[in-house]
């Protein structure tokens, strides 16, 4: 490790730090119906989107219509997809003239970049045409991260809320995060990548001969457009197969730190929109300073692991750290704090290839899956499914001190703490699952490019990536109609199964009346509440899924130390 390494990490810390308040802000002033610098432009956009959809922006709705409402955009757009894949051959914009996809691989696809995961189990710049990358996928990217944003805010208003039994509009909260948030931040982004050297255009590759004589396929396409949202948006999936290790992609030191902060920003952001909509920024700072501790613990170990370095070369008089799987032009620094960024949320893009990392830091990239997509999260997610454990936690120190559990005023019962559970028990129910049966079949077992512990975690990833609607991978797993199935459920119940027992759960609380603070309330914004919600969701997350991580990347790295490789 070196201090440019971690002066490297600080800076991107303090930008975010810096950035948190302003956004949040912004977005609180978005969700409450304040005019903001972007009014003037986008609020006559904003009614005629209305007016031809046929929405009442004054209608809200209980909690049952927003889910159903929520269900029913999700279920429109995952058929447009579907069929936009399996036509791709026979529509414009194709001048690779890629066929279509078949019926699995589109099915994986299109549930995939739903649910904000984008899995891909395919080499975009070889499969999709510049119509499917464009009209399908980018598209998705806007939405998915849309519907994230718009959940996370029903939550909050059901939490914050004080006797009523609705909670808000979604097709009015769809609109504003994609109209306000989503599409003015990405298009400046796109800006800059453009002038950073991303392609932007619609020519076909372009085969020249290098100077030693060999042939070479120069990628091109629409982008640097879909690698602003691909990142803002916590979606991952890289326009080539390479994703952000590819030139193309990430071509410059800017645009790696750039994708780092903005893969961050928006999950951050809503950490003081929370705080903003609760009537006490304190609030929003609690959850911020847990996601924070988690992340820079989470980055320190990845960081050490990768700059340690492999202990055989070590005793083969190799030193140095682990720079396999990794641009030089990154570094082993640049490297781990882009992997612990996108695993940290759900975005799932990447700028060195997991598969490469030292047993150790694979871990910590498991980890921050299995946690359930905490630390910072994917937009929306990462919110709502840090008030998950911020339920939890409530319910625990009332037990511990004898008290009806409260969270801002409002009583915590039963009903509340069975709903935050029911959405816990998704992630290792299509974590866990999966992954016994995939080891016990050999259609699981066929597509392994690692034996042993290595092998096992690359299954092991794939259901947590999935679930976690994260979408990165450890790449020596191969696709096969088992994976395109049982990977495409695991990311359809890890997004739709956990936010419907939450908004319950909002739906719940919006109604419950708040009651004033006293002497023996335990306050949800003290250091206190941070570091026992930090224990909460460690020894939650151990308990869980500590066994099954001693079988794959802890057996691989006792192993490796012991001279054995797989």
């Amino acid at each position: 490790m070196t201090l440019t390494g971690w002066l490297q990490a600080a800076l991107v810390f303090a930008m975010l730090l810096a950035l948190t308040k302003p956004l949040g802000s912004y977005m609180f002033a978005i969700f409450t119906g304040k005019r903001t610098l972007l009014s003037p432009v986008l609020a006559p956009v904003e009614g005629a989107i209305y007016r031809l959809g046929g929405v009442r922006a004054d209608d809200d709705m209980s909690w049952q219509r927003y889910t159903f409402a929520m269900l029913a955009f999700s279920l429109v757009s995952f058929f447009y997809l579907f069929v936009l894949l399996l036509v791709q051959g026979w529509l414009p914009l194709n001048p690779q003239h890629f066929p279509n996809l078949s019926p699995g691989l589109a099915w994986n696809t299109a549930v995939s970049f739903l649910t904000n995961t984008n899995w891909q189990f395919y080499s975009g710049e070889s499969t999709l045409s510049y119509l499917s990358q464009m009209a399908g996928l980018a598209w998705h990217n806007f939405v998915s991260a849309g519907v994230g944003i718009a959940i996370a805010i029903a939550i909050v208003r059901g939490i914050t809320a004080k006797g009523v039994s609705t909670l808000g509009n979604f097709w009015v909260d769809l609109t504003r995060a994609c109209l306000y948030i989503l599409l003015p931040i990405s298009t400046l982004l796109a800006i800059v990548y453009i002038w950073q050297g991303v392609p932007q255009n619609f020519t076909p590759y372009r085969t020249i001969t290098t100077i030693g004589g060999t042939k070479q396929r120069i990628t091109g396409g629409p982008m640097a457009s879909q690698e602003a949202i691909k990142n803002l948006g916590t979606n991952g999936g890289g326009f080539v197969n390479a994703n952000s290790a590819s030139p193309n992609e990430n071509p410059t030191p800017l645009t790696d730190v750039l994708e780092i902060l903005s893969i961050l920003l928006i999950g951050a952001g809503l950490t003081y929109t929370y705080g903003k909509m609760a009537g006490d920024v304190g609030q929003g700072w609690a959850l911020f300073a847990a996601m924070s501790v988690l992340f820079i613990v989470g980055f320190a170990v990845m960081y050490h692991a990768e700059a340690a370095g492999n202990p055989l070369m070590h005793h083969l008089g190799v030193g140095g750290g682990n720079m396999e799987g990794k641009e030089s032009r990154f570094g082993i620094a640049g490297s781990a704090l882009f992997d612990e960024a996108s695993t940290a949320t759900s975005c799932g893009a990447v700028n060195a290839m997991l598969d490469s990392f030292m047993p150790l830091g694979g871990l910590v990239a498991m980890v921050n899956l299995q946690l359930g997509e905490v630390v910072f999260g994917g937009v929306g997610s990462g919110l709502y499914g840090m008030l998950e454990f911020v339920v939890l936690t409530v319910f625990i120190a009332g037990l511990m001190v004898g008290r009806t559990p409260e969270l801002l005023g409002k009583k915590i019962e039963r009903r509340e703490v069975q709903l935050a559970l029911l959405a816990f028990l998704v992630t290792p129910l299509m974590v866990l699952l999966p992954t016994a049966i995939a080891v016990l079949i050999p259609a699981g077992t066929a597509t392994l490019g690692n034996s042993g512990p290595h092998g096992f975690s690359e299954i092991l990833y794939a259901f947590t990536s999935s679930n976690a609607n994260n979408g990165s991978a450890f790449a020596g797993l191969g696709d096969n109609r088992f994976y395109n199935i049982a990977t495409g459920v695991a990311m359809f119940f890890g997004r739709f199964f956990m936010a419907i027992p939450l908004l319950a759960l909002a739906g719940s609380l919006a109604e419950k009346k708040a009651a004033a603070a006293g002497g023996g309330t335990f306050s949800t914004s003290s250091t206190t509440f941070v570091l026992l919600l930090i224990g909460t969701i460690l020894i939650v997350g151990a308990l869980t899924f500590l066994p099954v991580d001693a079988l794959g990347p802890i057996a691989d790295h006792y192993l490796l130390h012991s001279g054995r490789t797989f």
